[in-house]
């Protein structure tokens, strides 16, 4: 088995549709594949159907961007096998990606009024069949210049970063009810990139409540990232996972399953995530 989990379509951020993701995830000879939008479920059953047909086991997932306010940290928690009627979820999440929303359109008016042509209905359209606009749509709009390129990230930093005219961000969910909404829809929670967010800190007490796992194997981790998570792993009894966080032309370059690698436990939860599917359906 070749597994990633932690990948996203245009139902969210990223570039390419679920289609591209599982000719791309074919090739790269992935056989267990999860596409985890933000904050949606709405790409769900076409995952799973196109999955079928293109001979990859699809697990539906999530990734809710949620927030550790007593540390005032942001904190991403996957959901994995989850029922994908998901009530527990979308009651969470509809509200926040209404926020999401709204927050764009009014980020594309301020960058509009600094003086930069923006088109609402061509921002939408690269967001279908998304319903929510992301700030990657509104770059995609503005420049065509690569993600990681100078060009890019000083355009991105001037609008959207420090006192650039669409600074700010939206109130995001908390973390602890990003992970009893998972449990209760029937999935399996787990932690996004710790080391990325510097999530650490929190994982002991979203043991308390039902977290299974903690994602791994990442683009953003290093050795001492490994390290930390492994021991964490041991002392609370969960689940590795791992992925590379795909994004496509709106985020780094990354290849499809180039992070299934040294998850001893791998074959295990992927074994899970398949029979709380069996309970689903």
């Amino acid at each position: 088995m070749k597994a990633d989990l932690h990948v996203h379509s245009t139902y969210s951020d990223g570039s390419d549709s679920v289609e591209e993701v599982l000719n791309q995830a074919r090739q790269q000879g992935v056989t267990h594949l999860s596409f985890v939008d933000h904050d949606t479920v709405d790409g769900a059953q076409e995952t799973l159907e196109l999955g079928q047909r293109a001979g990859i086991n699809v697990i539906p997932g999530i990734e809710i961007s949620a927030y550790d306010f007593k540390r005032n940290r942001k904190v991403h928690v996957l959901g994995y096998a989850i029922n994908t009627s998901a009530p527990a979820i979308r009651a969470l999440c509809e509200p926040l990606l209404a926020r999401r929303h709204a927050h764009s359109m009014w980020q594309m008016e301020r960058i509009a009024k600094a003086g930069n042509a923006i088109d609402y209905n061509s921002v939408a359209n690269l967001a279908h069949p998304g319903n929510t606009i992301y700030k990657q749509h509104i770059m995609a709009h503005l420049t065509d210049a690569p993600f990681s390129s100078p060009i890019y990230q000083t355009l991105y930093r001037s609008l959207f970063k420090g006192d650039g005219p669409a600074a700010g961000d939206i109130v995001y969910a908390d973390a602890f009810d990003a992970v009893r909404a998972i449990k209760e829809d029937g999935g399996l929670a787990v932690v996004a990139h710790p080391g990325q967010l510097d999530s650490y800190d929190l994982i002991s007490e979203l043991v308390e409540i039902g977290l299974d796992g903690i994602e791994r194997n990442h683009p953003d981790h290093d050795p001492t990232d490994h390290s930390k998570i492994d021991e964490l792993a041991r002392k609370y009894e969960l689940f590795f996972t791992g992925g590379s966080d795909y994004h496509g032309s709106f985020g780094t370059h990354v290849m499809i399953g180039s992070q299934d690698s040294d998850l001893s436990n791998d074959d295990i939860f992927l074994q899970l995530c398949k029979r709380k599917m069996k309970e689903h359906w």
